[in-house]
């Protein structure tokens, strides 16, 4: 996917300018190759006169950020220790640099070469490089071009995918209990369903909602009119639904979330909804509200009339009125009162009371809350909570995983025994949540284990934060660079550890990418 070699290119002139080459190829389909830029940079070091003796490579690399970027962070990285055996660093163009959103960036990382002596030529350009004001102007418009082109082809796919939504097409994730996704061609045939996993090959080939096996879909009835009829809570339902021996789609047992996605989800009365949240230009998610949401009605068919639909978002609303904090705290006082103890299982089985996850989203934590009323557990319940808590979330993230991945043109197969990843029939991937602990003195700790039986490839630690809420960060670990089956992380760890860290998995994702023979020839 990218890196660095020397180049044996004939007699050496000890005349000339030692000199380094940067080539990029984005993931989107670009005019230039790397080997049509190499060729242009030839011929620009032939004239002037410098000698080509590194070549650092990003084949299908985005501009838009340095993340991911291994030969160009490892270039500066030369440059700023002194490492470096060239003189100057030659580019096909500003563009080639990067399509960085923040045209400073690019700039700081032409400036960091430059307080080492080491010029930065872009060879395809019509301007010299050489710090005059004319070249500044020139370069400081052309960056911002670059990541303005990157804005407009963001725009342009996402104006592109809120049309497809329109039409009726889904654009990806999972298609829940009671639906699948159906594969149709270009004039709205049907192709076939999609099990968990796999995505269409053709371009042309679009997929949309279709109802389930009929078992699933009168279970989904059921649900709808058990909450309606009955008022049982989401909790009981999912009771009864697991003491009836089912399992959901994954083929897990019920609990109160997947029996209140159901209720809560419109493509039960066949809705298309797009857009809740974003992650535009490798910027971070994040939620948007329901009035940016794109919305495409009756596009799939529908299991429950929207009538019953409407009248079971009342009931949750009306349900989940806003406390104060006042209000929260004095029932969580009268429940202390009750119980003598508290802990998340015993206020999440109190449908009169905010959930557990309420209560650490407005004070922080259950222990801040718990602080707030004066009481302090004799018991340190929380690993039970918070083991409960990520049971129920790694299945989740497992899933926007291979969501993304399949997006991305890359087969995922999940063995439900060992929840392994198997990508392309190449690539085993682990992934685990990782929970923060504290050590006597209050420093947060990670213990990881590591799958020693089947030795995935790949094994993928997340890092959840000190409440044990959201992920932190990622490390990524190869099998062939574990020590120990057993490891255990600090909040910084040695160069050694911290190579493997990441913010998020968008190296991974680049990693897993199919690259065509197209792009890298």
């Amino acid at each position: 996917m990218g890196g660095q070699h020397q180049l044996p290119l004939g007699p050496h002139d000890a005349a000339a300018i030692p000199a380094a080459a940067y080539v990029r190829m984005s993931t989107e389909h670009q005019q230039y190759s790397t080997e049509n830029q190499l060729d242009r940079i030839k011929e620009y070091a032939a004239r002037r006169q410098m000698t080509l003796v590194r070549v650092f490579e990003d084949a299908g690399k985005s501009g838009l950020n340095v993340r991911g970027r291994d030969s160009l962070r490892r270039m500066i990285e030369e440059v700023e220790t002194g490492r470096a055996d060239f003189k100057c660093i030659l580019a096909y163009d500003v563009s080639r640099w990067g399509r960085f959103q923040d045209a400073d960036e690019s700039g700081y990382y032409e400036y960091i070469c430059k307080r080492a002596g080491i010029a930065v030529h872009y060879c395809a350009e019509q301007f010299e490089n050489d710090g005059s004001p004319t070249s500044n102007i020139i370069k400081s418009v052309k960056r911002s071009m670059a990541g303005e082109y990157s804005r407009e082809l963001s725009s342009k796919v996402f104006q592109g995918a809120c049309r497809l939504i329109q039409l009726g097409f889904k654009q990806g994730g999972a298609a829940g209990y009671g639906l699948r996704r159906m594969l149709v061609d270009q004039s709205g045939q049907t192709k076939g369903v999609l099990r968990i996993g796999e995505h269409k090959s053709l371009q042309t080939d679009r997929v949309v909602l279709a109802l389930g096996p009929d078992e699933e879909v009168e279970t989904v009835k059921w649900i709808y009119r058990t909450f309606l009829a009955e008022g049982l809570t989401e909790r009981e339902i999912g009771e009864r639904l697991n003491a009836r021996g089912l399992r959901t789609d994954l083929g897990r047992a019920w609990t109160r979330g997947t029996v209140h996605q159901i209720l809560t989800n419109e493509k039960y009365v066949g809705n298309n909804v797009y857009h809740r949240t974003s992650f535009k230009l490798k910027r971070k998610h994040v939620l948007n509200p329901p009035d940016m949401w794109i919305r495409a009605k009756g596009v799939f068919p529908a299991i429950v009339p929207v009538e019953d639909f409407v009248r079971v978002q009342e009931i949750i609303i009306a349900r989940a009125k806003r406390f104060s904090d006042e209000e929260m705290l004095a029932k969580l006082r009268e429940l202390l009162t009750q119980h003598g103890r508290l802990s998340g299982v015993i206020i999440d089985e109190r449908e009169d009371l905010p959930s557990s996850a309420a209560f650490r989203h407005r004070f922080g934590s259950l222990v801040r809350a718990y602080q707030l009323i004066g009481y302090t557990p004799e018991t340190d319940y929380g690993f039970i909570e918070v083991n409960r808590f990520l049971r129920q979330k790694h299945p989740e993230v497992v899933q926007e995983v291979i969501t993304k991945l399949t997006t991305q043109g890359v087969r995922v197969e999940r063995d439900p025994a060992t929840e392994l990843l198997v990508l392309d029939n190449e690539l085993v991937v682990s992934l685990v949540l990782s929970r923060c602990l504290r050590t006597p003195a209050g420093s947060p700790r990670w213990l990881v284990r590591f799958e020693e039986r089947h030795r995935p490839d790949i094994t993928i630690v997340a890092r959840m934060d000190e409440a044990n809420q959201v992920i932190k960060d990622y490390y990524l670990f190869p099998a062939l660079d574990r020590l120990a089956l057993r490891l255990r992380l600090a909040e910084f760890n040695s160069a050694f550890l911290d190579v493997y860290r990441f913010d998020d998995l968008g190296f991974f994702y680049d990693l897993a990418e199919r690259v065509s023979i197209e792009e890298v020839a």
